[in-house]
C-alpha cells in the first residue's frame, strides 16, 4: 500500500514534466486569416463586419507566419501589400515584436501583430501550452 502512495504523485507530475519540458511542435508555422467572400459589399451596405481581430499572436518557431486568404471580390491592402482576390499572403516574422499594419479588410484600419519569443523549457513551455490548450483557434473565419 505504502508503494502505491508514493507512486500516485509521480503519476500525477509525470505529465506535467512532460508539458514543460518536451519540445513544442505544431502542424505548420502558418497563422492562417480569411477574408470571406462578401465582406467589401458588406461594409458598403453599412454592415460593421469584423473579419480580424485587433491583435493577433504568434510564437517565433511556432505559429511566426501570418497567411491572410483574400476570398473576397475586392483587393484588400494589409501593409504595403495588395492582395488581390482569390490570393494569399504570407508574412514570416524573424524578430519578437509588435508590428502594426494598415489593413483595409480591418473595421478600424489598423491591425496589431505580436510576436512572442520563443518559449524556454520549464515554467514558460507549461504556460504557453496552457495558454494554447484552453484558447480557441484564431484561425477560424468570422462570417
Amino acid at each position: 500500500m505504502k508503494r502505491l502512495l508514493w507512486l500516485l504523485p509521480v503519476l500525477l507530475l509525470a505529465p506535467l514534466a512532460w508539458a514543460a519540458f518536451a519540445p513544442l511542435q505544431l502542424p505548420s508555422r502558418d497563422e492562417l486569416f480569411e477574408i470571406p467572400k462578401g465582406t467589401y459589399a458588406r461594409r458598403m451596405a453599412g454592415d460593421k463586419v469584423e473579419i480580424l481581430p485587433d491583435r493577433i499572436d504568434l510564437t517565433l518557431g511556432l505559429n511566426d507566419q501570418l497567411l491572410l486568404r483574400n476570398l473576397d471580390d475586392v483587393p484588400q491592402q494589409f501593409g504595403p501589400v495588395l492582395i488581390m482576390p482569390g490570393q494569399s499572403f504570407r508574412l514570416p516574422f524573424e524578430v519578437a515584436s509588435t508590428y502594426s499594419f494598415a489593413c483595409s479588410a480591418h473595421a478600424s484600419g489598423q491591425m496589431a501583430v505580436i510576436v512572442a519569443p520563443t518559449p524556454a523549457a520549464g515554467w514558460q513551455r507549461l504556460q504557453w501550452r496552457w495558454r494554447h490548450w484552453k484558447k480557441p483557434s484564431q484561425t477560424e473565419t468570422v462570417t
